[in-house]
């Protein structure tokens, strides 16, 4: 066996250097400190701010002056401070004649009513209409305003500080059965009239409802604040008992077809113009612990909508603004509008219609 000498590849253990352990020592405490370092700069590096005066750290927790603040603790719970929402402008509309639209007097009409806002009936119970319309129903009827009424509707909605409304008579329309029957409620003897002697179209109809969702995007283009279905559900009055039904009034799906009906306008309106306020006319009896009325409302109207008129409200308007509220009016004290043949209080949103 081959023998290696103390001078060859081994020497004798001399034990170990303490110098040696010191500057490993100071190596390992120097790493640790580079890589805390390092570790700092990349976790305070957004914190750094640059300026003239040179740079420097705005901890998170430092106020605007660069003085710290204290993190709260378990003792000093965090309170976030909700702002109470604004409260909705009442709306005091004043009915006014379809003269207005052209002449001018609108803004004055209204201010010496008392009023906030201008109503214009936009389409009659007679089926005519106070603007031009494009839709082929209102073409094929000739139910349309002279030509160059749109023109002045469009600078009368551009003027500051005046919120118009468009009333649309949807259902009751005298005009349109007599060119189209197969549109029109029914009876035995021909088109169905109501106790003022009144035909109706059916709101069960596709054809007739986008009639009145084309009209609604028609006035809304022409700049009003606000479209109003006015008659928009089947009717009440009459001698409902001769309505012959079948297709156009059958008796088991009449709230459907109406929520439908606000539901399709509604859409429609959010992705064209979604500022423009669509609001219906409602029956009293559809704002009561029923909830249904025969017209086909029902309180589920109010998610399509964002106000609510009816007519006579007195001493039952507390009732139904804590129903409107249940069913998810946001402001019902606000879009729970009064309709009288006189202004109503000051703190409660009306509409001055005679």
């Amino acid at each position: 066996m081959r023998r290696y000498r103390s001078s060859g590849f081994y020497s004798s253990y001399r034990g170990r250097s303490p110098l040696s352990t010191f500057l490993k020592v100071i190596a390992v405490f120097l790493a640790v400190v580079l890589l805390l370092s390092v570790a700092a700069l990349f976790f305070l590096e957004p914190y750094w701010v640059y300026s003239a005066e040179g740079g420097r750290l705005r901890l998170p927790w430092a106020s605007e002056e660069g003085e710290a603040t204290p993190a709260p603790t378990a003792s000093q719970p965090l309170v976030v401070l909700t702002p109470e929402p604004e409260p909705a402008e009442l709306l005091h509309a004043v009915l006014l004649p379809e003269s207005a639209l052209t002449d001018g007097s609108a803004q004055t009409l209204v201010e010496q009513a008392g009023g906030t806002a201008a109503l214009f009936d936009m389409k009659s119970d007679q089926g005519e209409l106070a603007f031009v319309s494009a839709s082929p129903l209102a073409v094929t009827a000739g139910v349309s305003a002279p030509a160059g009424r749109n023109e002045a509707i469009t600078a009368l909605n551009a003027q500051e500080g005046l919120y118009t409304v468009a009333r649309i008579s949807c259902f009751r329309d005298n005009t349109m059965p007599r060119y189209r029957n197969d549109l029109a409620l029914r009876s035995s003897g021909g088109n169905w009239l109501d106790s003022d002697g009144i035909r109706w179209l059916s709101p069960a109809y596709e054809e007739n409802r986008q009639y009145i969702t084309d009209l609604c995007l028609e006035l809304a283009g022409l700049g009003f604040d606000e479209i109003l279905l006015d008659y928009a559900a089947f009717p009440l009055n009459g001698r409902l008992e001769s309505i012959r039904t079948g297709d156009a009034y059958d008796p088991a799906t009449l709230s459907q077809t109406i929520q439908s009906f606000y539901t399709q306008i509604a859409s429609a309106l959010d992705v064209s113009y979604p500022q423009v306020k669509l609001s219906v006319v409602s029956d009293p009896a559809a704002l009561t612990f029923s909830g249904e009325s025969a017209s086909g409302q029902a309180l589920t109207m109010v998610s399509a909508l964002d106000r609510v008129w009816v007519w006579g409200l007195s001493e039952d308007r507390d009732a139904c603004e804590t129903l409107l509220s249940q069913a998810g009016l946001a402001q019902p004290k606000a879009d729970l509008v009064s309709i009288a043949n006189q202004p109503g209080l000051e703190g409660q949103s009306w509409a001055l219609w005679s």
